[in-house]
């Protein structure tokens, strides 16, 4: 997505003790369990978000969005004061966010992903086909299925499901939606549920909690099946994370703390959104279950 982060931790750290050497008198700043933090975030006194101003369900600028009620569950367990850095989630995002130092971890990132230091994940989810109820294709569970030969199904481009459509012969009628785009003007996903309800496409495919969210508040509300069944293609789960800088060691160990300590809190925020979460053996986990880590 972006050209590796540069890592300024040696940097920052370096700049950190020649300043309190000095005797500047800025104070080393700790966390309740005594650990020093002074070095590796921006403020140590305030939660610094890295998000997308236009992006629900995850972020928005007015804090509409569960990444936003994240920060703000977050910044009340740390007692610490919530800013965000907004800038569009697209080419150059952790570049000019994270790795730039104007601010402290992103509230979601896929694990795996090398362009930052992942936490433990917080959530997991998958890739889900969404349809009208009792359209027919509400009882579609894999994309294999004979009832999905011929419609039109919405597709966002170079998305791991696309692999998969283009396996079982379905993107010969498939509509295409733009991946890399400016969030602040456009939205595939919205875009894609605006002509599945008028009937421009027949299905659509989504990554799982804008499929859930964007279904949960359509008029009526459309189904969402998780793709957790397929067999040619690319898994289509994934586990969400958070991402900080490579080097904030301490900063990662906190925020692995705060994830087990609040997984209840955050599956009821994430389920209030629609997210479809999933378990390990890609069960549903749903608002009887939602204690379990995902």
């Amino acid at each position: 997505m972006t050209n590796p982060a540069r890592r300024r931790g040696l940097l920052l750290a370096l700049i950190a003790i020649t300043a309190t050497l000095a005797g500047n008198g800025i104070s080393r700043a700790q966390t309740n369990d005594g650990t020093d933090l002074s070095i590796e975030l921006v403020d140590p006194k305030v939660l610094r978000v890295c998000a997308d101003p236009r992006n629900l369900p995850f972020s928005n600028d007015k804090g509409e969005g569960f990444e936003n009620k994240l920060g703000e569950l977050f910044a009340e367990k740390l007692q610490k004061k919530l800013d965000y850095m907004y800038f569009p989630q697209a080419v150059g995002f952790v570049r000019m966010t994270l790795a730039a130092h104007r601010c402290d971890v992103i509230m979601g990132f896929p694990q795996g992903d090398d362009l930052v230091q992942g936490t433990n994940p917080y959530y997991r989810t998958a890739y889900a086909l969404v349809a009208k109820q009792g359209s027919g294709l509400d009882e579609v569970a894999t994309l294999s299925d004979e009832r999905l030969k011929g419609k039109h199904i919405g597709i966002v481009a170079g998305t791991p499901p696309a692999t998969n459509m283009t396996a079982h012969g379905l993107m010969a009628n498939a509509k295409s939606y733009p991946l890399m785009i400016d969030t602040r003007i456009d939205s595939s996903a919205q875009t894609m549920i605006k002509d599945l309800m008028s009937g421009e496409i027949d299905a659509a495919i989504l990554w799982g909690p804008m499929a859930g969210f964007y279904a949960k508040n359509a008029n009526p509300p459309l189904h969402v099946t998780p793709l957790v069944k397929e067999t040619t293609g690319p898994r289509l789960a994934f586990r969400i994370g958070m991402g900080v800088r490579p080097a904030d060691q301490n900063w990662k160990r906190q925020l692995n703390r705060l994830i087990q300590e609040n997984q209840p809190a955050i599956n009821k925020i994430l389920l209030d959104f629609g997210v479809p979460l999933l378990d390990e053996n890609d069960r549903p986990i749903g608002a009887e279950t939602a204690k379990k880590s995902p």
